[in-house]
């Protein structure tokens, strides 16, 4: 795959690490990541296809080489009250052998993060068991696709009730009872609240499931005080055969934030300005954040998905940034800086609309 955009060039070949972003595409009006109509209007994982193969158009166009595809792309699918939307999955089986088939022509790299109501460590049996009829119908889409072992899913650990050490133990428990299929595609990452570097390393050696390094969540949740390139060197190790290891980094909001309050006084909403969260992802990259880490990590090959609000406009201005102030850096995503980079390979500025999506 080869694109040109404007004044450099990018290359995205398997011998380059990919940049990689998360459901909504910005860059490009009118593309969606899955079909969101609400149960009554019929929503089904057939249009949400016909939508994903335009933006797998799209990421060819802009030289993207891995995306994680929105966690609702099969609407309904394991709602428990709507079972005429269980079968749809099976239903486009050929769409997505169709679709697995482009992808892995382009050399595009997949994943699903899975939101934030899966979550097998629960002492709520019900919730543990909907959490894995989510991860299962997921990890069929990828196996429909015949997509390999790159094509992951993503959870965190999940909630504490009151005891880390009990949390943990539930996880590993279940993980033993998951269905072969989610179990071969599951990855588990560090939180930025809860579970930390040393926590999901504990889970990993009871389990040896494969883990995803978030720079901004070790910032945030690190109380063993662990020292980051062994702690990530260490993460790194943990995936499995030939699969190339990948990693979360985004960059924490640094700009007060509005919070409407109500006054006492007057009884209306005011909008007060407070210091912003660290956990919040900013919209586009620190660029000089990002080089520090990829040469202190020079010798530890991994792809990386960018959290960000721009999304995919974020990534294209990163690799803008990387061909400007870090050529070393950029060659080994296959950006080749050809005599500087011009400010309008990133666009209107005023067309980047901040948006949380998936996270």
């Amino acid at each position: 795959m080869q694109t040109c955009q404007s004044m450099y060039e990018v290359i995205v070949p398997d011998q380059f690490l990919r940049l990689g972003f998360a459901a909504k595409v910005l860059g490009e009006p009118g593309l969606k990541s899955n079909d969101a109509r609400r149960w009554q209007s019929g929503p089904h994982l057939r249009q949400s296809l016909v939508y994903l193969r335009a933006i797998f158009d799209y990421l060819a166009r802009s030289g993207i080489a891995m995306y994680r595809m929105s966690s609702d792309l099969a609407p309904y699918a394991t709602h428990p009250d709507l079972p005429q939307f269980h079968h749809q999955i099976r239903e486009c089986a050929a769409e997505l052998g169709d679709l697995g088939r482009h992808a892995r022509a382009m050399g595009l790299r997949l994943s699903f993060h899975p939101s934030q109501f899966i979550v097998l460590n629960s002492p709520d049996r019900a919730v543990v068991e909907k959490s894995i009829w989510d991860l299962t119908s997921q990890a069929e889409i990828l196996d429909y696709m015949e997509l390999g072992p790159e094509a992951v899913l993503v959870v965190h650990v999940g909630g504490v009730y009151g005891d880390k050490v009990s949390g943990r133990a539930r996880w590993i428990d279940t993980y033993y009872q998951l269905p072969e299929p989610v179990r071969r595609r599951l990855v588990l990452e560090n939180d930025d609240i809860r579970f930390s570097a040393a926590d999901v390393l504990a889970i990993h050696d009871a389990t040896g499931v494969p883990l995803i390094f978030d720079n901004l969540h070790f910032w945030c949740n690190n109380p063993e005080e662990l020292s980051i390139m062994p702690t990530f060197e260490r993460f790194v190790r943990t995936w499995r055969g030939e699969v190339r290891p990948k990693m979360h980094f985004s960059s924490p909001r640094t700009e007060f934030r509005s919070v409407a309050r109500k006054n006492r006084t007057t009884g209306k909403s005011d909008t007060v300005l407070q210091p912003p969260i660290w956990t919040g992802h900013a919209d586009f990259l620190n660029p000089f954040e990002f080089i520090t880490f990829l040469r202190a990590a020079s010798h530890l090959p991994c792809d990386v998905m960018l959290e960000a609000n721009a999304k995919d406009r974020a990534l294209i201005r990163l690799r803008r940034d990387l061909a400007r102030y870090a050529p070393d850096v950029a060659t080994r995503f296959g950006v080749m800086p050809d005599g500087g980079v011009p400010e309008s390979t990133l666009g209107s500025d005023e067309q980047c609309v901040p948006d949380d999506g998936d996270a």
